[in-house]
């Protein structure tokens, strides 16, 4: 591959680096091309894309991204294919599927990086793919303000039952 080669392709990978918040490193290698192919249609279908990379240009695309991915450098060592998404634990999921279904420890997790937070190593998966998403957070900060709302609407609401009716009960008393 000739230098211009290079540099094109460390550029369109520098561009979709700063343009994700989400990527996944992988090693997918000893897979064969059912298998492989397999991988490549549950990506399309998840919406994540998948792309293997020289770990050389990665690392540049990376350096010149503008943004601090020096722990994940350590990472790409061996076969890497990098996993593009826009929700943080969707590649993780989808790794624990492809793995269930198909009956092998591949594609190996190597990091991630994940709104500035970075994951190494093949422990954090299980982190990952419990990760709540951003829509799913505020639906539970909503749910936990309207909570204490709610209770008190009902509070006011059977109380005020019972205060009618213990007027009405003082009212009738003769005195």
């Amino acid at each position: 591959m000739r230098k211009e080669e290079k540099n094109q392709l460390i550029e369109v990978l520098t561009e979709e680096i700063r343009s994700s918040n989400y990527f996944y490193l992988t090693d997918a290698s000893e897979l064969n091309s059912e298998t492989t192919s397999q991988l490549r249609r549950l990506c399309f279908r998840r919406n994540v894309r998948l792309k293997v990379v020289k770990n050389t240009l990665l690392k540049k695309a990376m350096e010149r991204s503008g943004r601090d991915y020096s722990e994940l450098f350590q990472t790409l060592k061996g076969h890497t294919a990098i996993m593009f998404a826009d929700s943080g634990k969707v590649p993780a999921q989808l790794i624990q599927e492809f793995r269930q279904k198909f009956k092998t420890p591949k594609p190996l997790f190597k990091g991630a990086y994940v709104e500035e937070s970075v994951y190494i190593g093949e422990a954090q998966l299980e982190t990952l793919a419990n990760l709540k998403t951003k829509n799913e957070l505020i639906g539970d900060i909503i749910g936990l303000l309207q909570s204490p709302a709610r209770n008190v609407v009902s509070a006011l609401q059977s109380g005020g039952g019972k205060l009618a009716g213990i007027v009405k009960t003082l009212s009738e008393r003769p005195e």
